[in-house]
Order: structure tokens, then sequence, then C-alpha cells
């Protein structure tokens, strides 16, 4: 039985790449030997993609449109995509054709080899600002070093994901979602695929260097995985009121000796600073739990279970 693949794109204003993305998508999934739906989702664009793409879903019913009524975000409209899809495996990626189609035979191999994440991992970034490509990697690195999870570096929103993949991520109810680090979390079996992104095909980046989406991206998934400032902010005021003791102590020892009593006024100081910082560390720890609760994400992600036929979901007798 020939799988079928959904095709999920998050775009805005793309009227120059749509006609050629979708032939380009076409020829690279039919030579996988895989059926497919192209689920395009439109943040509100303001030109003429919506006319170009109705006109093609009269010519092949696979292309199919979801509209948004305002702006809501990459991630947002991915996750309206992936709900809607119906493909035993679902490929997302942006509509610029940066990332090259070309490279669909390699995921949907790999997710038949038994992945059920598969990351494309770009070597290379044609027509992007060094400065750009510099802060992206150490954003990376950065929340790789500090988090919870195992995010790839240079991974981006080319994915696929299979169906049982894309039914855990769904149910996650974050608000600002960070999708590259949620992917990872979910965990089962996660493969890479290596590729030199492209120049954009036609028009110019939406994301921009000094723009606000590549600042919130990286503040989001920092914030989403890491909750080491909290841990460095207590850290910091135990350090400082066991020093500013410290030199209390040292200061009065001083006045029995005649000194000035200014280092114990300095040692007070930076206790007092330190017992502040102590007490928000500490009220971040707890801030932390309730948000770990707010947030919603299960406690666990079951890759498979064995004898329990006769049990429900949740491990209670059926």
């Amino acid at each position: 039985m020939t799988e079928l693949i959904s095709i999920v794109f998050s775009f805005r204003n793309e009227e120059d790449n749509i006609p050629v993305l979708i032939e380009r998508v076409r020829t690279a999934v039919s030579s996988a030997g895989a059926d497919y739906e192209m689920i395009f989702v439109d943040d509100d664009s303001s030109d003429r993609s919506g006319e170009i793409l109705a006109r093609a879903h009269a010519h092949d019913p696979r292309i199919k449109i979801i509209t948004m009524s305002r702006r809501f975000g990459v991630s947002e409209c991915v996750l309206a995509g992936m709900r809607a899809a119906r493909g035993d495996a679902v490929i997302y990626l942006d509509a610029d054709l940066q990332d090259p189609p070309e490279l669909m035979p390699d995921l949907i191999a790999k997710w038949r080899d038994g992945a059920d994440i598969v990351h494309t991992v770009r070597t290379r970034r044609l027509g992007e600002h060094p400065a750009k490509m510099w802060l992206t990697n150490q954003a990376y690195r950065l929340i790789q070093s500090t988090s919870t999870i195992n995010l790839p570096i240079n991974a981006g929103d080319y994915k696929l994901l299979s169906r049982r993949a894309v039914d855990q991520l769904v149910q996650l109810p974050e608000s600002d979602p960070y999708l590259r680090g949620l992917v990872s979390w979910i965990g089962f079996t996660q493969a890479t695929v290596s590729y030199e992104r492209q120049a954009r095909h036609a028009g110019i980046t939406h994301f921009p260097l000094f723009s606000r989406n590549p600042w919130k991206t990286a503040i989001n998934g920092f914030i989403s995985f890491s909750f080491t400032p909290v841990y460095a902010i207590l850290i910091s005021g135990m350090a400082g009121t066991g020093l500013g003791l410290l030199l209390v102590l040292l200061g009065l020892i001083g006045l029995v000796f005649g000194g000035s009593g200014g280092l114990a006024l300095g040692g007070l100081a930076l206790a007092a600073w330190g017992s502040i910082m102590a007490a928000i560390g500490l009220t971040g720890l707890y801030v932390i739990r309730t948000y770990k609760d707010a947030r919603g994400r299960p406690l666990y992600v079951v890759r498979s279970t064995l004898g329990l036929d006769n049990q429900s979901r949740d491990g209670s007798p059926a």
C-alpha cells in the first residue's frame, strides 16, 4: 500500500515561489514512490498567494489551503497544518525554496528505516548575512548547552515526523511554542540528513537579522527548555551572602584592632544584596514548578507497550 505523505507549509506572501515549489515537491515525493497532500497554511498573506493556491487546488485536489484570520506565527501555522494532515508521515518546511524539496526522498527513506523524526541539518547557509549565521549558531549552542533536550545544531524548520510523533506534538498546549525544541523533546527514534541551504528563490526574507522574529525564536528556545538563569541568580545570591557575612566578620575583627569599619559596612551591603538575590532565586524555583504544571506538557511519552492489551492507555484496567 502506498504511503501518504503530508507536506505542510507555513507561509506569508510567497506568490513568486508557490508555483515552482508545487512542481518541485510533486516531483520529489513521486520519485520516493509515495502519494502526497500539500497543506498550505496562509498566515494572512497580503499578496496573490491565496489566488494562486486556489487555482492550483482546482487542478489538483491534493493541494489544500488553511487561511488564518490574522497573523499568528510560523509555529502556530505549522501546528494547524499538522492537525489537518492525514498522512502516515508529515514533512514541514518553509515555502521560500531555501530548503530543497529534492531532499524529501532522503527523509522518507530514513522514516521507512524506522526513524520517527528526521531533522535536516544545514552544513552551509547561502545568501544569508555572516552576522546572522554566527548569531544563529551561537543561539543553538547556548540552548544546547543549558537545556534539558538534545537540540541538533543548525537543524531548522525542515523535518519529517511519523504519525505517532505528530499525534504527540499536536497535543502539547503551549503558547509561543518553540517547535524545534518540542520536536526534539518528544523523543522517539531521531535521525538527521545534511544539506546545503540555498538562497531564496524569489522575494526577500521575512526574517532579517534586526527584525523581531529571529530574536523571539532564540529567546523562546532558551526559556522554554532552560532554567539556568534562575539557578544562576540563586547561586550568586547565596555566594554573595556568604562572602558578605565573611567580610562583616573580618571587618568587626579589624575594628577590635583599630580598623575603620569600612570592610564591615561593605560586607553588610554585599550580604544584603546576596540575600535579596537568593530570595529572588528561591522564589523563582517555586515559579518554575508552577510554570511546569501550567504549560501542560505530559510527564512522559510512551514509545511502545508489551503485554498491556487488556489495559486502557492510562494504565488502569480496561
